[in-house]
């Protein structure tokens, strides 16, 4: 069998056929003649032999009979490619679905050959990334993150016309890094300009579009959707994303995001990408201030819808939600309970085949999506394609993305509010007392540091112009000094036992200066940390190092070289390597806070750890952001719901955090304290 790792060799220049020169070693494929397209065939011969001896090495593509690919074929090349619109998802399921029926990799590499010179290809890149995470013969190849091989998704053009110019007059070993701009969408009378820094970040929006890569909406094989618990990881994934930006707003003297609860309403931000697709050959639309969505007539989509449908299902929800359950196509009624209602109705939400009632509670979520994104031309009478809020790769950059979910989010709160709040006996952990958390770090006690620093990503995989070789762009983003917390737990149960830590962080003010409430705060808080540990008797000091984040994934697995990959997929030199690229992106973990230092209260909280486990196998080394992105292949790591325990309102008489606490909890006041200066990677 061919080596799978030649698999990887299809992200490379996607836009350019398969039989020219992939890969560093200058891999070339040697197609069978019938498997080039009717352009190609006068000169088949020819272009099998035009490396000769200049070829790295061949690889033999086994000539197969070629499943039937009419769907696929229907998104046209030059088009752009969407999750959130039906018929794109159904013309993915379908492909995922193929490549997950080839019977060795052999085969899916020789329907790949196919299918790579005719098919979107970002539609290609997608539905073979989730087949390469799935198939039980692809695992351990670890995909080439979506920035390399796309990059005009996430940055300024202008760094590929300075691309271009490079690679033509300076040769591979002597390229410097090209300078992508920051800033560079709008001036500083853009109020959200603010946070422009958090809604273009490069490892921000590839997280995005990775977690949607793990959890697709479509495929023959139920497993590869119906995942454990995704239905409220879609819930709570988002919900920390949401907090996370309100805590970015407000250290730059911003208000909350004002939910888009009204669809008759205008909106009032206004959002130009200034980005260009290389495939689709044109520049991303853009959204102008005060627009609204409108009823949607695009046959080219094939989607006519009103925006009263919207309005439709979104009722069917709360009155769900009002009712405590919901309705299934026989018309039977089922429980939103305590244990499994969150992820009910995440299902829902994120209309996918695991949905338990399509047809009746639609697809809010996506098709906000797609109002939004086509609400320039929603009759197509300017044939122009969806903006930024379409694509899972691009939607985390517009404003309204915020304002969106925040309102798919409050219809979850809304359920949550209507559950029992947590008794203050099912919060404790009998025995353990924590007496107290704080922070150690180089800004000094209990203050945490943030400034700009620039790293440097390698384009060359994405980029179609020769000469070939390596072009790197430097890019800015928000960093933060590592840091480690210090707990301080009293054991007197007399006996070892195992804890589970929870670590989260909040604003203590409101816009106004004002202390926030419990109710406000908890939805603020920001998940930074879970992991047990066990407790001797007595007085026990944890210390956990910021970098062990149960949350994030660190920059070199953001931003991953696949070419620095030693050895084979599943030997020992490579176990190392073996990792999922969804996670939180490291540098974003902290809030960028103020050059005063902006207040935030830090809060620990110890369970029991024989409460919450789940027994089972990890396999692999992809397991250390599961917070977000939950474990390939294995079930959610902790029994309690997600974002415990503030995931529910406070029972009665708890009016501030403080009132909330229990004896197995502790809070400290802290500061993130803000540096307006830039260092480069690597420094300290």
């Amino acid at each position: 069998m061919s080596n799978k790792n030649n698999l990887l060799l299809f992200f490379d220049r996607p836009t350019e056929p398969c039989f020219m020169q992939k890969g560093d070693d200058k891999a070339v494929f040697e197609l069978p003649e019938h498997y080039y397209p009717d352009k190609y065939k006068k000169v088949s011969s020819t272009l099998g032999n035009r490396f000769g001896n200049e070829a790295g090495r061949t690889i033999p593509v086994r000539n197969i009979a070629l499943p039937n690919l009419d769907l696929p074929m229907q998104l046209p090349y030059n088009e752009q490619f969407s999750l959130f619109v039906p018929r794109h998802r159904t013309i993915a399921g379908k492909l995922i679905d193929i490549f997950m029926g080839m019977r060795d990799v052999d085969d899916l590499m020789s329907v790949c050959s196919y299918c790579q010179m005719r098919l979107n290809p970002y539609l290609f890149n997608y539905c073979l990334s989730v087949a390469i995470l799935h198939r039980p013969d692809t695992k351990g190849l670890s995909v080439p993150t979506f920035a390399e091989s796309f990059p005009d998704k996430f940055m300024d053009p202008k760094v590929f016309r300075k691309a271009r110019e490079v690679a033509t007059t300076v040769s591979d070993g002597s390229r410097m890094p090209i300078t992508i701009p920051s800033n560079y969408t709008a001036s500083s009378q853009e109020p959200e300009q603010r946070v422009a820094y958090f809604r273009e970040d490069i490892g921000l929006n590839l997280h995005h579009w990775h977690w949607h890569l793990v959890y697709p909406f479509d495929a023959a094989d139920r497993a590869i959707v119906n995942k454990d618990r995704r239905g409220e990881l879609f819930y709570y994934m988002h919900q920390q994303i949401i907090a996370r930006y309100n805590a970015e707003r407000l250290c730059n003297n911003l208000g909350r995001v004002t939910r888009y609860n009204d669809f008759r309403k205008p909106i009032s931000e206004g959002y130009f990408p200034k980005l260009d697709s290389q495939v689709a050959s044109r520049a991303w639309p853009p959204r102008f201030a005060e627009t609204k969505i409108r009823d949607i007539d695009r046959p080219v989509d094939v989607i006519k819808i009103d925006v009263s449908q919207l309005e439709t299902w979104r009722d069917r929800f709360l009155e769900a939600i009002e009712n405590g359950s919901i309705v299934l196509p026989n018309n039977r009624t089922v429980p939103l309970d305590e244990a499994t209602g969150i992820d009910v109705l995440g299902n829902l939400m994120e209309s996918s085949i695991v949905s338990a009632n399509r047809g009746y509670y639609g697809d809010l979520h996506n098709m906000g999506h797609v109002f939004i994104a086509y609400s320039h031309d929603p009759d197509h009478r300017h044939l122009e394609q969806f903006g930024v809020m379409g694509d899972s790769a691009t939607a985390m950059r517009d404003p309204v993305f915020y304002r969106w979910h925040s309102y798919v989010d409050d219809i979850f709160v809304q359920y949550k509010r209507k559950l029992t709040p947590y008794a203050a006996d099912r919060l404790d952990f009998s025995g353990i007392r924590v007496s107290a958390i704080s922070v150690e770090g180089s800004a000094g006690a209990n203050t945490f540091s943030t400034q700009w620093e620039q790293s440097t990503v390698d384009l060359g995989r994405g980029l179609d112009f020769t000469p070939r070789g390596s072009v790197l762009a430097r890019f800015t983003h928000l960093q933060h000094n590592e840091y480690q917390y210090v707990i301080e737990v009293t054991n007197s149960t007399g006996s070892s036992t195992m804890g589970m830590f929870r670590i989260f962080m909040a604003p203590t003010q409101d816009e106004n200066g004002s202390p926030l409430s419990f109710e406000e705060q908890r939805q603020l808080m920001i998940e930074l940390d879970k992991f047990q540990q066990g407790l001797s008797p007595g007085n026990n000091k944890i210390r956990r190092r910021s970098l062990d984040s149960s949350v994030t994934i660190p920059y070199e697995r953001t931003f991953r070289n696949q070419s620095d990959r030693p050895g084979d997929p599943g030997s020992n030199e490579a176990a190392e390597f073996d990792f999922c690229g969804c996670g939180w992106p490291h540098h974003l973990l902290i809030p960028k806070g103020t050059q005063q230092g902006y207040p935030v209260v830090l809060f620990v909280m110890v369970s029991n750890w024989n409460e919450d486990m789940i027994e089972q196998d990890l396999v692999g080394s992809c397991n250390d952001a599961a917070s977000y992105c939950g474990i390939r292949d294995r079930r959610y790591p902790d029994r309690k719901a997600m974002g415990y325990p503030f995931d529910r309102r406070g029972r009665d008489g708890v009016n501030s955090l403080t009132d909330f606490l229990t004896p197995n909890m502790a809070v400290r006041d802290c500061s993130i304290r803000f540096t307006d200066a830039t260092r480069q990677r690597g420094q300290r």
